[in-house]
Parts: C-alpha cells; sequence; structure tokens
C-alpha cells in the first residue's frame, strides 16, 4: 500500500480494469513513461491503459501572446503515448471555461466519463481552477465515487555533468533554449525531434552550394540558436542532418528560421510543402556573423563533415 497522510491509496497486486492518468505528457519523457508503467501494472496486460492529454495547452489558453514551447505536436504525443503501451488517448479540449471549473466539475466532467478504476498521478498533480484541487483532495473524490489513486514517485534524470535533476518537460525546454540536445535526449529516453513542413526559403544555401530545407515549426519550441547534429528519414532512408537555428547573422537576416541540409540526400530542391521531421542529436556550435561568404562556406564544409561523423 502506498500512504497518503492518514489515507492509504493503491493495492500492491490488486488488478483494475481501467487505469487513467492525466496530463500535458508533452515531450512524453521518462518521467511520463514512469506514470504509463505503473498505470499498466495496476490493470495487468489485459486491463486498459487511458491517457487524457490537453489541447491546447492549458498555458497557452492563459496567455495566448507567449511564444510556444511545445516539445511535441499533438500527432506525435499520441504516438508516442501509444508506443509507451496507451491504449486509448483522450484529447481534451481545453478553453478558459474548462479551465475555471472547480475541482470537483473537473472529477465529475473529465475522469468519471472514463470510468477509471484507478487513478494514476505524481504527487504533485494538481486540478481545477488555480490548480486548487491536490492529491489529498483527489484521493477523497477517490472514495466518494468509487476510484483509487497510484502515486508515482518522481524521475530523476542524470545529465552530462552528472547533475541529477527531476524529468519534467519544463526541464526540458530549459535544456533545449540553451542548445543542450544531449541533455534534453537524456531525460527524454530518444533525441528531440522538431516537425513541420518545407518551406520556400531565400535559396542562399542553393547558392553557395548547400542547399536546405526549411522547416515551418509545426508550433514547436526552437532550440536556441546554432548549429546542430541530426538525423531524418526520407522515403524510408536515414540521412545525417547538418541543422542552422537563427537569424542568418553574416546576411543580415531577419527571424528566426530552421535550416535543414540533409547530407546525401539529391532530392529535388525545388519541392515544397512536404513533412519533414529531424532528430537532433547534438549541439556543434553557436552562430557566428561571418565577414565574408567564403568563410562562411568553409565553416559550413565543417559544420557537414562534423554532423556527418555524428549521426
Amino acid at each position: 500500500m502506498i500512504a497518503l497522510g492518514e489515507v492509504e491509496v493503491g493495492t500492491v497486486g490488486l488488478m483494475h480494469s481501467t487505469a487513467l492518468t492525466i496530463g500535458n505528457f508533452d515531450g512524453v519523457h521518462l518521467g511520463h513513461v514512469a506514470l504509463i508503467a505503473a498505470a499498466r501494472r495496476c490493470v495487468g496486460p489485459s486491463g486498459r491503459v487511458v491517457a487524457m492529454s490537453f489541447d491546447p495547452p492549458p498555458a497557452v489558453v492563459l496567455s495566448p501572446t507567449s511564444p510556444c514551447t511545445r516539445l511535441t505536436t499533438m500527432d506525435r504525443r499520441i504516438e508516442l503515448l501509444k508506443a509507451c503501451g496507451v491504449d486509448e488517448v483522450i484529447v481534451q479540449r481545453v478553453d478558459r471555461d474548462w479551465l475555471e471549473q472547480s475541482p470537483e466539475a473537473f472529477v465529475l466532467n473529465s475522469v468519471l466519463p472514463q470510468r477509471p478504476d484507478i487513478l494514476v498521478e505524481g504527487a504533485d498533480f494538481r486540478f481545477g481552477h488555480r490548480r486548487a484541487g491536490d492529491i489529498e483532495a483527489l484521493v477523497q473524490f477517490g472514495q466518494r465515487h468509487g476510484f483509487e489513486i497510484e502515486i508515482v514517485p518522481a524521475v530523476l534524470g542524470h545529465l552530462s555533468n552528472l547533475e541529477s535533476v527531476p524529468v519534467r518537460s519544463s526541464g526540458i525546454r530549459w535544456l533545449l533554449e540553451r542548445g543542450r540536445v544531449h541533455d534534453a535526449t537524456r531525460l527524454l529516453g530518444r533525441p528531440w525531434r522538431m516537425e513541420g513542413i518545407v518551406e520556400r526559403g531565400d535559396q542562399r544555401g542553393r547558392e553557395i552550394g548547400c542547399p536546405t530545407a526549411n522547416l515551418i515549426p509545426d508550433g514547436l519550441l526552437l532550440p536556441a540558436d546554432g548549429v546542430y547534429a541530426g538525423v531524418t528519414e526520407v522515403d524510408g532512408e536515414l540521412f545525417p542532418v547538418a541543422v542552422s537555428i537563427g537569424q542568418k547573422p553574416t546576411f543580415d537576416g531577419e527571424g528566426r528560421v530552421f535550416e535543414a541540409h540533409i547530407i546525401g540526400w539529391n532530392g529535388p530542391l525545388d519541392h515544397y510543402g512536404w513533412p519533414l521531421a529531424v532528430d537532433l542529436h547534438r549541439w556543434i556550435r553557436g552562430q557566428v556573423k561571418f565577414d565574408s561568404v567564403d568563410q562562411l562556406c568553409n565553416q559550413i564544409a565543417q559544420d557537414i563533415a562534423a554532423a556527418a561523423a555524428v549521426c
């Protein structure tokens, strides 16, 4: 039994038919994987695991002018959740009315319709208007409405500097915003993926012998400006990628862009509107304004060699 204050929640060895876990699940990181694994243990191989994710994220509704910092698109999130063992993903549409409902209304409107026997959450789970509901309140609602609570301890991740940190989406965003894609991989359990649609750019890459696919991010966070090594799959084949994120300082560019040079790919250069996903593996260098295009081209050659060696 797991004890919460004077209330006992969860029952070791007792199988339940439906386990529900609720959260943003942005990134589907190692902490989320632990929640799903605990839910599967509660219901056994023949039970049902349901994950409820929010769209749009509550933070976007509360601060619509803030920059988008999502780690995953909803389609990717659903794919990853199911790969981790979730049987069904419920996408809860979020608006201000939904966010302003009381904790009890949250349970009545979002939890009970899924008919859970057990709700699986972390100890810091909050719900209802202004996050007024906590685990203590959830236990009380569970006793009243006939479902149990399983509390899953926080998962610690180990960074490349040997620091141990709780695995959270906010921490992964912090790492990506500083270009630390390798450490983000440690907390995600896989490389972080940028995905979007290829658009027509200014074609300078083609002019200097390094054509790029210019990606429109699908509402995702852009990591720190710099050059990265990545991998992509095109037509079922894996290719190393040299990625540049930033404002093209040598050409006095404005607005941040994501440009991917797919190493060894000979596809058409004037083909746009197709989806592209790039897994970022390593930071190579920061953005630099070069004194000449020749200097830039020499550095690009080094960047491509570094990206090809990593991937």
